[in-house]
């Protein structure tokens, strides 16, 4: 399906506060409330917003060590493939998960209290499957971080 720019302009709200009112949407696009809302209901059920959610301060919720972990396998079947993400998803502290190209087969990002409660992950982790090289990267700062989609080339 193509959007149209009052498509885009809505998405681009709807990112950046998914509390904001119908109202201010439509004020926002120029499109009156009703049509505003049919177009955000038809955005939704055709899964363009996937869900709308609270981001939470990690810092804040104590859990300000975030560590980039790579995985190599020597298996890459389909039953090996699932048996990893199984597992993968018993992990709380595992906050995104890529199949990769490249050196390394998967990418884990995890948040934790600090070094000793990853190092508890860790544990876990290679007990619970057989891996052959596991190498975390600790990220020493944030310095940009966003979950909104790039919707349009910039404006300049």
């Amino acid at each position: 399906m193509d959007l149209d720019e009052i498509d885009l302009q809505i998405l681009a709200l709807l990112q950046c506060d998914a509390s904001i009112s119908t109202e201010l949407v439509s004020q926002h696009v120029g499109v009156s409330k009703t049509p505003c809302w049919r177009r955000m209901q038809r955005l939704e059920k055709l899964g363009y917003v996937k869900k709308k959610v609270a981001l939470l301060d990690a810092d804040k919720l104590d859990l300000g060590v975030s560590v980039f972990v790579q995985i190599k396998t020597n298996r890459h079947d389909a039953s090996w493939a699932e048996e990893l993400t199984d597992v993968i998803n018993d992990f709380p502290e595992v906050v995104e998960f890529y199949r990769m190209a490249g050196e390394y087969d998967y990418l884990l990002r995890v948040l934790v209290k600090d070094i000793s409660a990853y190092d508890e992950f860790y544990k876990k982790l290679i007990r619970s499957t057989s891996l052959t090289d596991v190498t975390s990267n600790f990220a020493m700062e944030q310095i940009k971080y966003t979950t909104e989609v790039p919707l349009a080339a910039p404006k300049i």
